[in-house]
């Protein structure tokens, strides 16, 4: 199931909107919804490939790409430079790149620990701190992509679980600290989503009829679903809405946990 086609709201018309995690999964497809609405988007990754296809199916004129480690400081300042210079301004920053690593404490890797942190939370610490000038002069607004497992706990899913605890409150204390700048700073917490991140996942059948007895909509979610909230979340809709980590999850969070009867 995908969501509506968005080609007859142009909401962010002559926007400049920068999307992180952009050559697939649900950073291509936040990309889309914005280009459909008519944005200037730029696209940024470290999958150079993925960028480029992903870079070579939008309009030419109102899009541009840069390869970026969002782990990495000085690529990511660098990233929304080339960004301002190419269209001039920044309205939206969308977070959204992050990896996963499998395991309790004592089976992930210090290397993997690290490397899931350096990612997930500080590629949201040095987006945000690089925009924020530039989204003070529009009144501009960030999203980030945290998660339900930044809501609540999983099996086996420390590093994961630990950086997107991370983005949500970093969302709260973006949103707190820079309001009265006119910055409104959200997060949207999907569930299981459709992706390459989940791919080995949707191969064990056990495991995804679990996940569909848990969601109560009884399925996990296409990223054009998740995207069409992070556009709300940007747009001039969700005007007085900020400092909020939105559940996209089918309802699996109104659950207290007891199976059903």
């Amino acid at each position: 199931m995908h969501a509506l086609n968005p080609s007859h709201l142009q909401r962010f018309k002559n926007k400049v909107v920068v999307v992180t995690g952009a050559a697939s999964g649900i950073g291509e497809a936040t990309a889309r919804r914005f280009s459909d609405e008519g944005a200037n988007v730029v696209l940024a990754d470290r999958n150079a490939a993925g960028l480029a296809k992903v870079m070579d199916s939008l309009p030419a004129e109102r899009t541009a790409a840069r390869e970026t480690d969002v782990s990495v400081h000085h690529e990511v300042k660098e990233m929304i430079d080339f960004a301002v210079e190419r269209f001039g301004k920044l309205d939206v920053l969308i977070n959204d790149a992050g990896i996963f690593a499998h395991g309790t404490v004592t089976e992930v890797s210090p290397e993997d620990w690290h490397r899931v942190q350096a990612t997930n939370v500080n590629g949201v610490f040095y987006g945000a701190r690089e925009a924020i000038a530039h989204l003070e002069r529009t009144r501009g607004s960030i999203v980030n992509i945290a998660s339900v497992s930044g809501l609540g706990g999983d099996w086996s899913m420390s590093a994961y679980n630990t950086s997107k605890g991370a983005v949500v409150n970093l969302t709260r204390v973006l949103a707190m600290d820079f309001a009265k700048k006119g910055i409104r700073v959200n997060s949207v917490c999907p569930t299981f989503t459709h992706t390459g991140m989940t791919a080995d996942m949707e191969g064990q059948q056990p495991l995804m009829d679990k996940f569909a007895e848990r969601i109560p909509l009884g399925r996990g979610a296409d990223p054009q679903e998740i995207a069409s909230v992070i556009a709300f979340l940007a747009s001039p809709d969700a005007a007085f809405v900020t400092g909020v980590n939105m559940p996209v999850d089918g309802g699996l969070t109104a659950s207290n946990g007891q199976p059903p009867q």
